[in-house]
């Protein structure tokens, strides 16, 4: 496995719209091997693959330790309550801002296998799928923040 370079905001690639995979190939199954060490080694408990310049529908997260989702091609399929929470970004080092999102979703996505699966979140793990998938299809969590987006010094 690698540590990939993760793309921070200022990029263009973060704000395209990523491709769904076609073909889960030995290549994709890399890719979400050192998506997984680079969202560890960087503290985060989220991936999209677009913030490691690669633009595919592939994302990891892992909001409890040692259980690793690995998602490709995820949709959200459903969507209940809200929650208004602070959110960051291993794009966006060091900036915070609190955002309205669901605190439940239900996604359904490929797995390493290619089978369909159905992961229901929520809470954090809600505002996790919500967050990596917006990745995918160029948003950021700032374009959803209520109020200001907060700074600390790096």
């Amino acid at each position: 496995m690698a540590q990939l370079q993760i793309v921070k905001e200022g990029d263009p690639i973060l704000r395209k719209v990523s491709r769904p995979v076609e073909a889960i190939t030995p290549r994709i199954l890399t890719l979400l091997d050192d998506m997984t060490e680079t969202m560890r080694r960087a503290g985060g408990c989220g991936l999209a693959a677009v913030q490691v310049g690669v633009l595919r529908r592939v994302v990891v997260i892992e909001v409890e330790e040692g259980t690793v989702l690995e998602l490709i091609n995820p949709k959200i399929v459903a969507y209940s309550g809200h929650q208004c929470e602070v959110e960051g970004c291993l794009s966006l080092p060091g900036k915070w801002g609190k955002t309205n999102r669901p605190k439940a979703v239900i996604v359904r996505a490929l797995n390493r296998h290619g089978e369909e699966v159905e992961y229901r979140g929520q809470d954090l793990l809600a505002r996790a799928f919500c967050h990596e998938i917006d990745h995918l299809d160029g948003k950021l969590f700032t374009d959803v923040v209520v109020g200001d987006v907060e700074t600390e010094e790096q």
